[in-house]
């Protein structure tokens, strides 16, 4: 017996998909800042190396280049980078979920609004 998608179905989903996501960034995030205190983080003396510019591959490649070292700042952008990217997946989850109860009108507004949020994050310049 094949059961339908229903709405309380798709809020569970998303539900539990928006607490685990925040579970796993904190987690990450705590992890990163147990390992930056374990590497005796220091302030940099000269803050001229942190302008790396506004190039977004230097920003990009630094941080792949310490998250693979290891190291606790790169942890902790992850981190952050999973809590930003929680309530993306939620929209891509919902969507998903309008198209299994094919509500058009809510798959219409959700693809508008990832539209809106991928131009905006791709598009983005560091200042």
């Amino acid at each position: 017996m094949k059961k339908t998608f229903t709405d309380i179905d798709l809020n569970r989903s998303v539900g539990n998909l928006l607490r685990l996501g925040v579970i796993l960034a904190v987690t990450t995030s705590i992890v990163g800042f147990v390992k930056l205190f374990l590497e005796g983080f220091k302030m940099p003396r000269k803050y001229t190396m942190l302008n790396m510019g506004t190039s977004s591959e230097k920003v990009w490649g630094h941080f792949w280049d310490t998250l693979c070292k290891g190291e606790g700042m790169a942890i902790i952008q992850l981190g952050i980078l999973m809590l930003i990217f929680t309530p993306l997946m939620r929209i891509v989850f919902a969507l998903i979920g309008y198209l299994k109860e094919k509500d058009y009108t809510y798959v219409i507004i959700s693809s508008i609004v990832l539209a809106i949020m991928a131009i905006s994050f791709f598009t983005g310049y560091a200042h």
